[in-house]
């Protein structure tokens, strides 16, 4: 049985704060995504071996071996970018009811990844798309580097299913896509039924969502050939503050 894999609706770059308003998601091509960052698709490979050497996330409550990630802090003000002090991640139960209210401390970015050119104008572009909708304002802005591998059958990109991550905005950057079916992104209105679906194919493709008004998720993964896995860049820019354990 052949299933048929749905691409994606992109839209220009001097659309996407429409799509988004209007949409709540909006996905920029890999040729997009360049334009956006002013960067030659060469600049964005460089950054892509950081994926190769990602710890085995220890903090899935599912038991799951299938997730490497890493993770790092930054504010993005304008044209600035400042990296924080590495600190851990949390999200309350109400967004992530499968690891809400653990403190996560993962193993940060590597500096060979953050400083390569095109890292900071990445996220100063994106913040500037936030910015465009909510107001000049500071960022606080988590990445995420992930790895999702099918080396025992099965890997999961949102095993805690269909959720919100409890910020203004999230962008997901697909890095690779090797020897794998499935992965497709599902994204719902939060306060209705309606949903979309299609799958990100190419590398280098940007899916943004308004945190605040969809709900998203991508499907388990499985392997079609040996070494099967999916690598993305997700960032998540909030207002006012770092998601923080209340004391």
């Amino acid at each position: 049985m052949t299933t048929t894999i749905i691409a994606p609706d992109f839209t220009a770059l001097d659309q996407i704060s429409r799509k988004l308003q209007a949409h709540g998601y909006g996905v920029l091509s890999p040729s997009g995504v360049c334009e956006l960052a002013h960067c030659e698709p060469a600049a964005l490979e460089i950054i892509k071996p950081g994926w190769d050497d990602l710890p085995v996330d220890n903090f899935l409550r599912d038991g799951g071996r299938y997730r490497r990630r890493r993770h790092a802090s930054f504010i993005v003000n304008g044209a600035t970018v400042t990296q924080t002090p590495h600190r851990p991640h949390w999200q309350p139960l109400e967004y992530n009811a499968l690891h809400g209210g653990m403190q996560r401390l993962f193993e940060p970015i590597a500096p060979a990844t953050i400083n390569q050119p095109v890292w900071s104008p990445l996220l100063q572009a994106i913040g500037g798309i936030c910015s465009s909708l909510k107001g000049a304002q500071p960022w606080y802005v988590e990445a995420h580097q992930f790895r999702i591998d099918t080396s025992n059958g099965i890997g999961r990109p949102t095993p805690e299913g269909a959720h919100r991550d409890g910020v203004d905005f999230v962008a997901i950057l697909l890095v690779a896509r090797e020897h794998i079916k499935g992965g497709e992104s599902r994204i719902f209105e939060a306060d209705s039924s309606n949903g979309q679906r299609f799958t990100l194919m190419t590398p280098w493709t940007l899916l943004l969502l308004d945190d605040e008004r969809v709900i998203h998720e991508s499907t388990p993964i499985q392997p079609t050939a040996e070494d099967g896995h999916r690598d993305t860049l997700v960032l998540t820019y909030r207002s006012g503050g770092f998601q923080e354990q209340p004391y």
